[in-house]
């Protein structure tokens, strides 16, 4: 893994977060994208080499309307960005971390992603992706 590539914040309503952080941030999201497999909206805004991810629940049965249910809105997960998620996952696995997927697959962003689960990251839903090849 070479960065953190995003920070993921679970939010209710996109179009009001929207807003709150543009005033935060001072700028406004360079992208706006629908990922139907994940069940969400997504907005990206940058911040230096970072960016930050809003995601919105298109359906009762997506992991951030569950997030949100039992947590509520706010920081979700942390993405990493690796140069080959497939050789992330496969080394992560031999580490001992437990994985959501097995395999990489299509996100957000031009970005194919895995995820570890949290009962092995201490707690923390952690990404990692890289550009679609």
């Amino acid at each position: 893994m070479n960065k953190i590539e995003h920070i993921g914040i679970a939010v209710k309503n996109l179009e009001l977060s929207n807003k709150l952080f543009s005033k935060l941030l001072n700028c406004e999201p360079y992208k706006t994208e629908s990922v139907e497999s994940e069940g969400v909206i997504t907005s990206f805004f940058m911040i230096g080499e970072t960016k930050i991810e809003l995601l919105q629940a298109t359906n009762t049965e997506s992991p951030i309307s569950k997030f949100i249910e039992k947590k509520g809105e706010g920081i979700h997960h942390i993405a990493f960005a690796s140069d080959d998620t497939n050789n992330e996952i496969k080394r992560l696995q031999l580490e001992g971390f437990e994985m959501i997927h097995q395999k990489a697959k299509p996100g957000a962003d031009q970005k194919e992603i895995a995820f570890a689960h949290p009962k092995s990251t201490n707690g923390v839903l952690v990404e990692i992706c890289s550009d679609i090849k």
